[in-house]
């Protein structure tokens, strides 16, 4: 490969900036430059690399998006599910309560229970004269 003395490669993100000729060298006549890149003349191709690694992560940033939101959305229907089952057993616990609560304050079963605990019935009033 031939280096020329002064050849700088050029930028394709800043344009080109233009030097003065100092004022004692005669300027040549200038040529017709040739608009092909240095890729182009040496039969390479730019390479499509970056183009390429940058559209697998942003799929991958999707499908990584997608799945979080599928994650959260079973998760909540994991709790709904648990939350369901909890509120079913906290029924059947509140329909036993009012069922012993019923069992419990009939007559019988008071006086059954005072029995137990050593208490009888009264006898007979004793009614006292007037004087």
């Amino acid at each position: 490969m031939a280096v020329y003395e002064g050849a700088r490669p050029r930028s394709t993100f800043l344009p080109r900036r233009r030097l003065e000729a100092p004022l004692l060298r005669p300027q040549a006549p200038a040529l017709p430059r040739r608009r092909s890149r240095v890729a182009m003349r040496a039969n390479r191709r730019p390479r499509a690399v970056g183009m390429i690694i940058g559209a697998i992560v942003v799929a991958f940033l999707l499908s990584f998006f997608s799945l979080v939101q599928t994650v959260r959305i079973s998760a909540s229907g994991y709790d709904m599910a648990q939350l369901n089952d909890e509120y079913i057993q906290l029924q059947n616990q509140r329909q036993q309560i009012l069922s012993d609560i019923d069992r419990v304050g009939r007559q019988s079963a008071i006086r059954r229970q005072a029995i137990a605990d050593g208490l009888t019935q009264l006898r007979a009033p004793v009614v006292l004269p007037a004087r």
